[in-house]
């Protein structure tokens, strides 16, 4: 454990680095932000001030847009390819090699991260939504703890998923058409951009069981209170398991592959 606890400190450090990345990723997502809520706002008007559309007001859906724009870095929904190009290059021969858990190494690399990412990029990008708009922000610390569970788990199941995308490189040659099926079913399923609830009920019943929720939309609707959290955190926990476990089970094959071929 102490370990991996290492790791996690190391990724956090080596992520703080980045400073004028940092600046530049909260000014790009600052300029989303508002663009967003300009589109939100003209969307309510355009509806002549209806108070709630799909169990939004106009306030939620602005928050939603923050809570959105804040856990972009955190969540890391997308972009991550370390794994597959350890693949590629053949350096995951050593990295398998090491006498640690390969799966524990990099999630505890991926959570140090986060925890920076946190720091640097969501709570400065959230207190810009804060004095640029009124927000629905709960009052009780309970809801405050609920969202932070929420949020650990989103990284996991982020991660999860970010790991059976980067081991395909194990079987294709070129992750590339992966990736870009992934980014826009992530962009699109998790609630990143709409809400799930704008969705057409057809779709809203499978985008609310799939993976991709746990992502974004279920800290959301934590925070904004939502339908039931324990059931958004349930869903979250059952979905980070369930992906874990199958990254393992694919990782499993793809090293009995590496060594039948005499890697």
């Amino acid at each position: 454990m102490r370990l991996y606890l290492e790791l996690a400190q190391r990724s956090f450090r080596r992520y703080l680095a980045y400073r004028a990345a940092s600046f530049a990723g909260i000014f790009t997502n600052t300029v989303f932000g508002v663009l967003l809520c300009s589109v939100y706002a003209a969307l309510y008007r355009g509806r002549g001030g209806t108070a709630a559309v799909a169990g939004f007001t106009l306030a939620e859906l602005i928050t939603f847009v923050w809570i959105g724009q804040s856990l972009l870095m955190t969540i890391y929904i997308w972009g991550w390819w370390e794994v597959a190009a350890s693949i590629q290059s053949g350096d995951v021969v050593a990295d398998l090699m090491k006498p640690v858990d390969y799966y524990a190494y990099w999630l505890s690399r991926d959570l140090g991260r986060a925890a920076c990412h946190v720091l640097t990029r969501g709570v400065p990008t959230f207190l810009i939504g804060v004095i640029l708009y009124d927000l629905v922000l709960p009052g009780s610390a309970v809801v405050w703890l609920a969202f932070a569970g929420s949020v650990s788990l989103a990284v996991v199941v982020s991660f999860a998923w970010r790991f059976l995308l980067n081991v395909s490189a194990f079987w294709l040659t070129d992750i590339r058409g992966v990736g870009t099926l992934a980014t826009v079913a992530v962009n699109f399923l998790s609630g990143l951009l709409v809400p799930i609830a704008f969705f057409p009920p057809w779709l809203g019943v499978a985008a609310d069981v799939l993976p991709f929720r746990g992502m974004v939309m279920a800290p959301v609707d934590v925070l904004l209170g939502h339908g039931n959290p324990a059931r958004a955190l349930a869903l979250q926990a059952a979905w980070a398991i369930a992906l874990s476990l199958l990254a393992r089970a694919v990782l499993a094959q793809a090293v009995r592959k590496l060594v039948v071929q005499g890697g």
